[in-house]
């Protein structure tokens, strides 16, 4: 029977060793450094857990940055993720913005359930354990705490720089930077960004919402909302976007507060927050196209997700490291990076399904 180790427990490690454990023929170890499994896949459920997206497929993969998503999302897609809620007696539904979330909005619930599952199929879990090297030879060594353990075949599902308490602290890329491995530096995703907002404009306007309205970013715009922070911006319309930001030396939004309109705006009907921007910014009063410079994003671990990880190029089909055979990985260490919505999930969920159905069909085949 193969030996195989999963290091890191969040929502890509245990869905990878659930694939493995349904599969037979391997014996599975989770490991992970932090006091219980996971915990990051708590944090996604402050929201009340969105799962996935309902939109149609051909439009779902194109939320994502970079990768073959087509191909994966085509192994393991939103209607699987959601099949894989309902064996777990947790029933989904699509809210009014296609999002996809469970009935009970119970993300512990369904943990719970989840994790007792992955015990009776044997997974075995080490808990407060961290991984500290890899060696490749005719099994596959990682030293945990100063001890070598020996195993057929690994997945490592450490996760990206943000949520550092949940156990993704992005301190990993130095063990696999050590076998030649291009990891692409951490960088914030789906973040609020700073303003340099006027002390009055905060005294009214603190975490006050914009709603529906358009904003663009180096000629790409999406339709979204944003929230007043007293040090800048939050929001899923900025969260679209931040790619491009990054991008811009100076990032700059135009935002379009009525974007649906096609007559004259009359600024007196208008929300008093936006009616102070634009009162305010001598010769900037246009509803349609009020620009706003950004100083720069807020820190990773603020971050709701990172960008960053190992390049798409270091791995093959089934997500195993060329350079290190048999050692394959999943979830946000891959240089990969989407909006908020029930992607976020999703590319956690397909990943780590398609990694460890590639350890099923190389190595745990009888």
């Amino acid at each position: 029977m193969k030996k195989i180790a999963v290091v890191g427990a969040g929502p890509a490690g245990l869905r990878a060793a659930e694939v493995l454990a349904e599969a037979g023929s391997c014996s599975v170890t989770v490991f992970d450094q932090r006091p219980s499994a996971g915990r990051k896949f708590l944090i996604a459920g402050r929201g009340g857990l969105n799962l996935t997206h309902s939109e149609p497929l051909e439009k779902f993969m194109t939320r994502y940055s970079s990768g073959p998503w087509e191909r994966m999302l085509r192994v393991f897609g939103p209607e699987n993720l959601r099949a894989w809620a309902g064996a777990l007696g947790a029933e989904t539904f699509v809210g009014t913005s296609g999002r996809v979330f469970p009935m009970e909005k119970q993300a512990a619930r369904l943990l719970r359930r989840w994790v007792a599952k992955l015990r009776e199929l044997g997974v075995v879990f080490h808990v407060k354990n961290q991984l500290e090297a890899i060696y490749v030879g005719q099994r596959i060594g990682l030293q945990i705490d100063g001890i070598w353990h020996d195993f057929d075949v690994a997945i490592l599902a450490l996760g990206g720089a943000s949520w550092p308490e949940t156990g993704s602290d992005g301190l990993w890329p130095e063990i696999l930077a050590a076998h030649g491995i291009k990891i692409a530096p951490w960088q914030p995703a789906n973040c609020g960004w700073e303003v340099e907002w006027p002390s009055d404009f905060l005294e009214k306007f603190d975490g006050v919402p914009l709603k529906n309205l358009a904003v663009t970013a180096d000629g790409h715009r999406v339709r979204g909302e944003l929230l007043i922070t007293k040090y800048g911006l939050e929001g899923g319309a900025l969260y679209q976007l931040g790619s491009w930001l990054r991008a811009m030396e100076k990032p700059l939004v135009e935002i379009d507060f009525r974007p649906d309109s096609t007559r004259p705006v009359r600024i007196g009907r208008l929300p008093s927050a936006i009616r102070w921007l634009l009162e305010n910014r001598a010769g900037l009063a246009d509803v349609h196209s009020f620009p706003l410079p950004l100083r720069g994003p807020r820190p990773i671990a603020e971050a709701i997700s990172s960008a960053g990880g190992v390049a798409w190029e270091e791995l093959d089909d089934a997500l195993q490291l060329k350079k290190l055979p048999g050692v394959f990985v999943c979830g946000e260490m891959i240089d990969w990076e989407a909006p908020t919505g029930g992607y976020l999930l999703q590319g956690c969920f397909t990943t780590a399904t398609m990694a460890a159905r590639g350890v099923v069909e190389s190595c745990c085949v009888s």
